[in-house]
């Protein structure tokens, strides 16, 4: 993923392979409202006019750097949870210890499978958080990109719930799945809320 072109990654999402797909392609979202979110503070830290948030702005850019790098790991990892999910449905089934063991296997698969965008979720959620601190010390000139970081993380934020979601489907171990979903509704419960604010009030910034 780190040394993959934009353009590649592209057409293998696009090919006939299940792999990248709608999970990975939550987790890149999320990277790509971290790399603005990075952007941002990079074009304001060390201009004298923003100088009262040059802490905040040096402390969110460490983060999102961070959350950059984890977000592209989500996105391989996704397409790898996924591609043992299609491993295990594709176990054989002839027998009734065949039957068995792959209906096990599919659940673990399905275990992990959820992981991924439930992490990615949490993930967007910090990202749109990252978003709101920066804000009130964006340089005017790229304020619109604090925007579109956080709308590309709602992107992801929304695109992850619904692969957490598909994958509890299938899933039958009812403790766990309530677990997930309490995560899953911890991440975002609020943060689609606040990144269509933030949205808002750049708008009105731009506007003015």
């Amino acid at each position: 993923m780190q040394d993959q072109s934009v353009g590649g990654w592209l057409d293998d999402l696009a090919s006939k392979s299940s792999t990248p797909g709608g999970g990975a392609a939550a987790a890149m979202n999320a990277a790509v409202g971290a790399a603005l979110i990075s952007m941002v503070c990079n074009l304001t830290i060390g201009r004298p006019k923003y100088a009262e948030f040059e802490a905040a702005l040096v402390a969110s850019l460490s983060k999102a750097e961070n959350l950059r790098g984890k977000a592209l790991l989500l996105a391989a990892d996704d397409a790898a949870a996924f591609g043992r999910v299609i491993a295990a449905y594709q176990l054989p089934k002839a027998s009734d210890e065949e039957k068995q063991a792959r209906t096990m296997a599919i659940q673990e698969a399905l275990v992990k499978a959820a992981d991924v965008p439930l992490r990615t979720a949490e993930l967007a959620a910090e990202v749109i958080g990252l978003a709101r601190t920066i804000l009130p010390g964006a340089n005017v000139n790229v304020v619109s990109d604090v925007a579109v970081a956080a709308s590309s993380a709602r992107a992801a934020l929304d695109a992850a719930v619904v692969n957490v979601e598909v994958n509890l489907a299938g899933l039958k171990d009812e403790a766990h799945r309530t677990a997930v979903q309490r995560r899953l509704e911890a991440a975002s419960a609020s943060a689609a809320a606040e990144a269509d604010t933030i949205v808002a009030e750049v708008r009105e910034k731009i506007a003015k």
